[in-house]
């Protein structure tokens, strides 16, 4: 039942019962942990590594099918619904909450590690096919499929409570499936399990983010090192996204979402114009062409002949990591996605940010790689020492590389900010059955709790244990994503025929 908090007592108390238990168990035991966690993602990976491979493509068969299926023109809402933000904004929150730092940390790091330890032995290291290697597994595993993750889930919670006026649940978008017995205990376990991957997976966000906050600051400034002082970083961008989360979706995430798409966007076009610009716009084409040629391989790819260590170090990790984010990124999307027709939605979400985040991977990583083949810059061998510095080394090849990096901390800030407030106001929801605007109370209680979860591991030198059981709680989703697929199927068919019947 739900309390005069709006807090779903019994979700919301078996989900910080469970985290907590991870928690103590990684602070008392933080060795038996990662053996446990490093055996159920090997595991998860060896035996069902088929599976999310195949799941991942059926849902972005399935997300292309809407955009040219019967369904396009119904809307996320009633009939006379239009959107409430600009498309500006709105691809700002959705990019921020679905890329944010992952694409800072990693629009050098990926190219530059594939370049140095080429996919599947496909390549000789640091060759010219090495290279494009490298960039077309970068738009591959930050493209259309991450995305087609988020548009299935963000578009059945949009439906459901929009369209249907369902509460923003997870569990509710499978009741054409399990009729009234989403309301009951098993519709909630589907919540919690939605709860715990969120808190897992961002909590690993904050801790990755601050690890990169704490490199940035080092760089620029000289700031020692030390897991004290990355600690304080949590705590201070806790407190930021704390405020920027009770301000609400209107004011705080909004703002922020805005600034660091403008802020991105600007690091992106200095970048573009004042770096190699032709062999940018050149990498970005050929790999373009690439990608698609290479898509429908690339999507099925396995080496049961020869193992999958590569396979399962990333594009498998890959997969699951976006599977574990997609109860987070699903609702936040969803929530701020009312009044676009089905077509407008699944456009805006699947290809929009991919289309970004391929130029931001050839502007970053592309004038990387030409410092690094070109003028011996020494990235790679920044990257495979630390990867988290190695977007400054990257940025100060360029004129003013001090501001340079001085703004991509800022960068990394504000994206961490934004994928904080956001996840703090999903879990909110989650927890409260779904209401639109939960209590400041309950968003507290769980931003205190990520960053406690990231700041625990961290100390206990967990983080690597905690990313694991984001993959690892991945596996049971994809099975409820599946489901979604075929619930969202069934109930469109059946609002199709009611809207052609009152016709």
């Amino acid at each position: 039942m739900k309390d005069d908090s709006g807090v779903d007592k019994y979700v919301f108390s078996v989900s910080v019962f469970l985290i907590g238990i991870f928690v103590l168990f990684g602070l008392f035991l933080p060795e038996d942990l990662e053996k446990w966690a490093g055996l159920a993602l090997n595991f998860s990976i060896d035996k069902f590594g088929w599976f999310y491979l195949i799941s991942t493509f059926i849902m972005l068969i399935f997300c292309i099918y809407l955009i040219f299926g019967p369904y396009a023109e119904i809307r996320l809402g009633k009939d006379e619904d239009r959107p409430a933000y600009s498309y500006f904004t709105w691809l700002a929150m959705l990019f921020s909450a679905g890329m944010g730092i992952g694409l800072v940390f990693y629009g050098v790091a990926e190219p530059m590690i594939h370049y140095a330890r080429p996919p599947m032995g496909m390549a000789d290291p640091y060759t010219n096919d090495a290279a494009r290697l490298a960039f077309r597994y970068s738009f591959f595993h930050w493209g259309l499929h991450p995305w087609a993750i988020y548009s299935t889930i963000a578009l059945a919670i949009a439906f459901f409570q929009f369209r249907k006026n369902e509460p923003g649940l997870i569990s509710v978008t499978l009741r054409p499936l399990m009729g009234d017995n989403v309301d009951k205990v098993s519709g909630k376990w589907i919540d919690i399990i939605s709860i715990i991957a969120t808190a897992f997976g961002v909590a690993t966000s904050l801790g990755l983010g601050s690890l990169q906050i704490h490199a940035g600051l080092h760089y620029l400034f000289g700031l020692p090192e030390g897991k004290s002082i990355t600690i304080f970083i949590i705590i201070i961008t806790t407190v930021l996204f704390l405020i920027s989360a009770m301000t609400g979706l209107d004011k705080g995430i909004k703002i922020l979402s805005n600034t660091n798409l403008t802020i991105a966007a600007l690091l992106f076009l200095f970048i573009f114009f004042v770096g190699p610009t032709n062999f940018i716009i050149e990498l970005f084409t050929t790999t373009v062409g690439s990608y698609i040629q290479n898509f429908i391989p690339m999507s099925f790819r396995m080496n049961p002949f020869t193992g999958g260590k590569w396979l399962a170090g990333n594009t498998l990790f890959y997969w699951a990591w976006w599977i574990a984010w997609a109860p987070f990124v699903g609702t936040f999307i969803a929530r701020v996605s009312r009044g676009r027709t089905i077509r407008e939605f699944v456009v805006g979400v699947m290809l929009a940010p991919t289309l970004l985040g391929c130029l931001w991977f050839s502007a970053l990583g592309g004038s990387s790689l030409f410092y690094e083949m070109f003028h011996n810059a020494g990235i790679v061998k920044a990257v495979l020492q630390n990867e988290t510095t190695a977007i400054f080394l990257s940025l100060a090849q360029l004129p003013l590389g001090s501001f340079l990096g001085f703004i991509a901390t800022s960068l990394i800030i504000v994206f961490f900010v934004t994928s904080a407030d956001s996840a703090t106001f999903v879990l909110g929801m989650l927890s409260s059955k779904g209401d639109m605007n939960p209590k400041n109370s309950v968003k507290f209680t769980w931003g205190v709790l990520q960053a406690s979860i990231a700041i625990t591991l961290l100390l206990t030198g967990g983080l690597k244990a905690l990313k694991t059981a984001a993959i690892v709680i991945a596996l049971p989703f994809s099975f409820i994503l599946l489901a979604i697929v075929f619930s969202l199927l069934k109930i469109l068919k059946e609002d199709l025929a009611s809207r052609k019947n009152r016709t």
